[in-house]
């Protein structure tokens, strides 16, 4: 699932592209185990590399970090690592240091190697040697006629102690695709389709069976969706019900899988009975299912944030923005069923929802950019959002779009038809966002 890679602060996993789970240095256990060194620490010509026992202060590892000023990489994360760095400067350990290189002849990995190089599979897989020479040509070609300020030092940068970047990590990409966009978009409408119906009953509104059968069906239809894009996400898709079958309690993962799961099965009662015409209390079962509802909104803010080599989905108010989606998914989607089964009486709510929603979302949003971010990993993700690659789709898309644009229709001109176009606008607006917020943090280099 990838969990793991987006949660190491040190890039220090990779999908393993013969068995396709994920693999990292096992420390060489089958060589420690029998007494002998790692094979990085022999074949190093220059004995650069030490290993050994640091907890005897006998062995030379002990004795070095004794004696020298030695550093580790991204201490605030909370890992203790152990790779101690003798005279290591901050440049080379931390990739926010340095500017990301243009390609050159030492470093044409910027575009992935292995399971990551997506165009070089798929020449490979045609066995065309012509293709793969052409691919080779191709990177050479862009190496060589590169732009003249990143084939040659910047003497200015140099005499300022400014260190650039000439050998890069391949480059990974991104790890959660659109099918991690897709899914949070229609966990977010499953959700908020049984929301909207349970907020107009709180409030004295007298639900039809109709609408009620129109709710549940939307959330199993979006539930099963979000299934499928989970399972689309793996790279090993066979292995999908380990999640539920062999559960590891303190990923969010399981815990959003069972979430999913209990969602399902109460949505499903709640629905056959209305259907069916079964004597169950309904109240109690309808605010079970809101609380699972609630959860199933905001579970994936806790499994980013289990990611800890992400400091943009650190934000504390992940959960909120998540949960406020929902809500106006669930009254856009309403909007746009209304069309289709004609207005009832506690519709009327939909677009006070809204309104109320996409001020709350702005805020959150305004906050979420704004407030003071403890790590310049997190600072450049807003300035890619609000200043650089993102700022079009974030401007335009998000805020216009999706936020100020509806908002504005929905006070100033409210009409069914307004109402109609701002369900739409919103819909756009909230997949534009999420597309964003979990794009944009995978953008910056761990290594």
């Amino acid at each position: 699932c990838k969990s793991c890679m987006q949660a190491c602060p040190y890039d220090a996993l990779y999908i393993d592209p013969d068995n396709n789970t994920a693999a990292k240095c096992n420390y060489c256990a089958h060589r420690v185990d029998v007494g002998r060194e790692p094979a990085c620490v022999t074949v190093c010509p220059e004995h650069a590399i030490i290993a050994g026992d640091m907890e005897n202060p006998h062995t030379e590892i002990s004795m070095l970090l004794a004696r020298q000023q030695v550093k580790v990489r991204k201490p605030e994360k909370g890992t203790k690592p152990n790779l101690f760095y003798i005279d290591g400067d901050e440049a080379s350990l931390n990739p926010q240091a340095t500017d990301k290189s243009g390609p050159s002849l030492w470093n044409s990995q910027a575009r992935g190697v292995g399971h990551y190089a997506k165009a070089a599979e798929k020449m490979i897989g045609t066995n065309n040697d012509i293709d793969l020479l052409q691919m080779v040509i191709d990177n050479e070609l862009q190496a060589a006629y590169q732009k003249k300020e990143t084939e040659n030092p910047n003497y200015i940068d140099v005499l300022n102690g400014k260190a650039r970047r000439v050998y890069d990590t391949p480059d990974k990409g991104i790890l959660w695709g659109w099918e991690v966009t897709a899914y949070i978009m229609t966990k977010a409408i499953a959700a908020g389709a049984f929301l909207i119906p349970f907020l107009a009953m709180l409030l004295g509104y007298e639900v039809s069976t109709n609408a009620k059968l129109w709710s549940a069906g939307i959330s199993l239809v979006f539930l099963a969706l979000t299934g499928l894009f989970l399972v689309m996400d793996l790279d090993r898709p066979d292995r999908f019900l380990n999640v539920l079958l062999r559960p590891q309690w303190n990923s969010w993962l399981v815990r959003g899988g069972y979430t999913i799961t209990i969602f399902g099965l109460l949505v499903t009662v709640w629905g056959a009975s209305n259907f069916f015409g079964w004597n169950i209390p309904e109240k109690p079962l309808q605010w079970v299912i809101a609380v699972f509802a609630v959860l199933l909104a905001i579970y994936t803010a806790f499994l980013f944030a289990q990611a800890k080599g992400r400091d943009f989905w650190q934000s504390p108010s992940l959960a909120l923005h998540m949960l406020v989606h929902s809500v106006m998914a669930g009254a856009a989607v309403f909007a746009l069923v209304l069309l289709v089964t004609g207005n009832e009486n506690w519709m009327s709510i939909l677009g006070m929802t809204l309104i109320i929603a996409l001020a709350v979302n702005i805020f959150t949003m305004v906050t979420e950019l704004t407030m003071t971010h403890p790590s310049t990993a997190a600072h450049t993700v807003v300035e890619m959002i609000t200043k650089g690659r993102y700022k079009n789709m974030f401007w335009i898309v998000a805020v216009i779009l999706g936020n100020v644009l509806p908002l504005a229709l929905l006070i100033f001109a409210p009409s069914a038809t307004v109402l109609t176009i701002a369900a739409v606008l919103v819909l756009i607006g909230i997949y534009a966002t999420e597309k964003i917020w979990v794009e944009a943090p995978q953008r910056i280099p761990l290594a």
